[in-house]
């Protein structure tokens, strides 16, 4: 294999399911548990379903590198590579991505690497990587060890024209696979608080400088409501820092909304998502607790259940969003 190469598919059965600015701080009051089961907590595959295990490295600029080690047969066979795969869309089309192995001279043998730079466009979705040799069937690789530091706390250099990521994770059946996003402009999201009736939101903006008159706008995921539109205070002095106040009770009419950020009138809306770090999903991962839509008054009995609840979190893609929770939910219309 010459090099990387990108091309459309048709899904075909595999037998898988499958300049800088210092760093954000960690969200207020949020729980943070790497244990919870999400859609990349390893469940290892019985041992003869396994195929060999890849060690990734990540670099700061959106690269990986893939290294692992093949009996010298296998090795030494020529024309060793990765394919990486995305899973197919609702339209039923998928991407491949061919990456060639070569020996790593300095390590042990049989070692191979494959490269992903930053630089070769990996859409937006979960990727799965499977070794290709020649004269046999693409096998899925299982996940080794992989040292992601330098994706914690990530700050995306202002004058880049497109931010990719791409987080390698084990999935629940055990193998090896890549969640990756791509995005400019970029509103990442920071510190959330929260309390009765509204949300505080703090986060920063990459790509583009948060004006006067940027605005945080929650939409509803369906239906054919109008958003809830709130001032977005932008932090001086740099202007890419951005702090809003989402109040609660315009949500009640939706259960799902999502939030997006505009930078200023008349540009285009950007979505608020977390995604600079070394944590391929977060729904279950960061956690809020439930407040009521109505705050609390001096008369509210505090026996009294409310009648509707709201909480952020993070969608299986890491974009931000709130969920209304009504105490009688059947009962609505």
């Amino acid at each position: 294999m010459s090099g990387s190469t990108t091309e459309k598919a048709t899904p075909r059965a595999t037998g898988t399911a499958d300049s800088p600015l210092a760093p954000l701080p960690t969200a207020a009051g949020e729980q943070h548990d790497r244990t919870a089961a999400d859609p990349g907590e390893p469940v290892r595959p019985k041992p003869d379903r396994r195929g060999p295990a890849a060690d990734c490295t990540a670099d700061s600029a959106g690269g990986l590198t893939f290294d692992l080690r093949l009996p010298a047969a296998e090795a030494q066979g020529g024309d060793a590579g990765l394919l990486l795969r995305r899973r197919p869309g609702p339209s039923g089309e998928t991407e491949e991505v061919r990456l060639p192995l070569s020996p790593v001279q300095e390590a042990e043998p049989g070692t191979l690497r494959a490269a992903l730079p930053s630089t070769v466009r990996l859409p937006e979705g979960r990727w799965n990587v499977f070794l290709v040799l020649a004269g046999r069937a693409p096998r899925r690789l299982s996940p080794g060890v992989n040292d992601l530091r330098s994706l914690v706390d990530r700050v995306p250099h202002a004058t880049r024209g497109r931010l990719g990521v791409r987080i390698p994770y084990a999935t629940k059946h055990g193998n090896l696979s890549i969640r990756a996003w791509t995005r400019w402009p970029h509103a990442e999201a920071g510190a959330l608080r929260v309390s009765d009736g509204l949300l505080t939101l703090s986060g920063r903006l990459y790509g583009a400088e948060v004006a006067d008159t940027a605005r945080l706008e929650a939409w509803p995921r369906r239906g054919e409501t109008a958003p809830v539109v709130v001032e977005a205070a932008a932090e001086r002095p740099d202007q890419r820092e951005f702090t809003a106040v989402l109040p609660y009770p315009p949500l009640a009419a939706n259960r799902l909304w999502d939030l997006w950020l505009r930078p200023a009138e008349g540009a285009e809306a950007v979505r608020i998502a977390r995604i600079l770090d070394d944590i391929p999903d977060k729904k279950r991962i960061f956690t809020y607790p439930a407040h009521s839509v109505e705050p609390r008054t001096a008369q509210t009995p505090e026996t009294e259940s409310p009648t509707a609840t709201a909480k952020p979190y993070y969608t299986l893609n890491n974009d931000l969003a709130v969920r209304i929770d009504h105490r009688n939910a059947a009962a609505r219309p």
